[in-house]
């Protein structure tokens, strides 16, 4: 990492940097330079922003990739319908690309109802009340510890209807949620390694579909797939999700 930030640093004092050509690393170096934040951002500070990213993106990447595959193996039509959009929009091309993301509508929404039923951290990191107050008629004394519990309320039937245990990407069309969906927290704290989780989630799940068709092994039915969850800090399948991948488009 310190390599990684040293490059930066060689590039910005060589002035071949623009604004506009900007990564993480490049922002928090700048700001570390202008200062104006209330604290001194030390090289420390820059190192664990970059780590907490990466660790928060890592490991909630690779838990709803496996709780996608399952949902997907589950439900074949919705398997069919995002392996045709993933065809579609590559049409022969060798690989996917971020670029194609843009154009992978459906994908995107398997991906929200993933982590709408299995939230890669069923409990937000705890929230401390600073003063306190009334929130819907209950009374919150100061220093009060709460956790939301955002694998409930992803399933709460008052927020999704009757439908709620049931894997429908299609409810996230012309939809609008609020604190409903809050898979990755909100406000202040939400998770730091969101966008890198879903660039993350985006891309390999693309290529699995598109790459590949796929069957479940030991002769298992859709419909008799196990999908037990193991509670923890995060929630993973209590036992491993196994598949046979047939090639379609061949790796280059």
């Amino acid at each position: 990492m310190e390599h990684v930030i040293k490059q930066h640093e060689e590039r910005r004092a060589s002035g071949r940097m623009v604004q506009e050509e900007e990564v993480l690393v490049d922002v928090l170096l700048r700001l570390q330079k202008e200062g104006g934040l209330g604290l001194a951002l030390t090289m420390g500070i820059i190192k664990a922003v970059i780590l907490d990213l990466f660790g928060a993106g890592s490991e909630t990447s690779a838990t709803t990739l496996q709780w996608a595959m399952s949902e997907l193996m589950r439900n074949p039509d919705v398997m069919n319908k995002a392996q045709a959009e993933v065809r579609d929009v590559l049409n022969g091309n060798p690989t996917v690309t971020e670029d194609d993301l843009a154009q992978l509508n459906y994908l995107k929404l398997v991906i929200k109802e993933t982590l709408r039923l299995h939230p890669a951290a069923p409990l937000l990191v705890p929230r401390e009340a600073r003063e306190s107050c009334k929130i819907l008629g209950y009374d919150v004394p100061k220093g009060t510890v709460v956790f939301v519990n955002a694998w409930a309320i992803g399933r709460d039937p008052e927020y999704w209807g009757g439908d709620a245990e049931e894997f429908k990407p299609e409810r996230f069309e012309c939809s609008t949620v609020d604190f409903e969906y809050i898979p990755f927290g909100a406000g202040r704290r939400i998770c730091p390694g969101m966008l890198f989780a879903q660039a993350n989630i985006e891309l390999a799940l693309a290529a699995l579909l598109y790459h590949f068709d796929w069957e479940l092994t030991g002769g298992v039915e859709p419909s008799e797939l196990d999908m037990a969850e193991e509670m923890g800090l995060t929630v993973r399948r209590k036992n491993d999700l196994y598949l046979h991948p047939i090639v379609r488009v061949p790796l280059q």
